[in-house]
């Protein structure tokens, strides 16, 4: 990854999935690991894909990694939705969905 400018998208992912750890090991401690393990997975491959984009062998390959960083996105929107509705979950904070939707 270049590393001679910084890249906002990139940071903001990193920072979104240590939020996402966080609510998935709250998760976990309620004995939900298979919501938590979900919410895990998709939530921080945002970041990992977004990364990967930067290394992108061709145009086509990084808008294809940025597209499965958006599926990700969607899935993780799912699950957090689930738990919010859910009585069986803790809810996630507004500032996860919100970091999901921001406009820039």
């Amino acid at each position: 990854m270049r590393n001679d400018k910084k890249n906002v998208i990139v940071d903001l992912t990193f920072e979104f999935a240590l939020k996402i750890i966080a609510y998935s090991e709250l998760v976990r401690s309620t004995n939900r690991f298979e919501m938590a393990s979900q919410i895990f997975r998709s939530g921080t491959s945002i970041g990992a894909n977004t990364r990967e984009a930067q290394n992108a062998e061709s145009k086509r390959d990084f808008i294809h990694k940025f597209k499965i960083a958006a599926k990700e996105a969607n899935e993780v929107e799912y699950w957090l939705k689930l738990c919010k509705a859910s009585e069986f979950y803790p809810n996630p904070s507004e500032e996860i969905f919100k970091e999901l939707t921001v406009d820039y």
